[in-house]
């Protein structure tokens, strides 16, 4: 059983990533990184089994970028899970919805609030 989360407090887009993946660690995804260079599809974090992405803008997150998150998590046979600052459009929850991606958002004080059943999903049973 794992312990209360211990939220990072968001200041920069670097600190978005920082709680990001302490939450993703507290799920019990293991080894979880922030590639070296950061690739053009925007992937933020990576571990076994992991690709996530997180949008630090003041903007809502797209349906692209959801969908382009997706199918990183295919190629890398691994699951896809995106963080937002600001939410994300009602195009990109739904897609999300349909194909099981989990989103959730970032509030200022670095605690992911789960977005959808799949986020719901991840966050009850872990990695």
């Amino acid at each position: 059983m794992r312990g209360a989360f211990r939220p990072v407090t968001i200041r920069t887009s670097r600190d978005a990533v920082a709680a990001a993946a302490s939450y993703l660690r507290w799920l019990g995804f293991r080894d979880v990184v922030q590639p070296e260079d950061r690739p053009a599809s925007g992937v933020d974090l990576r571990a076994p089994g992991l690709v996530a992405q997180v949008d630090p803008s003041t903007r809502p997150t797209g349906l692209r970028a959801v969908e382009c998150l997706w199918l990183n998590g295919l190629s890398a046979s691994g699951v896809s899970v995106f963080f937002s600052l600001a939410g994300y459009t009602p195009e990109a929850r739904s897609r999300a919805a349909e194909i099981g991606l989990p989103l959730f958002v970032l509030d200022l004080t670095g605690t992911p609030q789960p977005v959808n059943n799949a986020a719901d999903d991840l966050t009850a049973g872990g990695a």
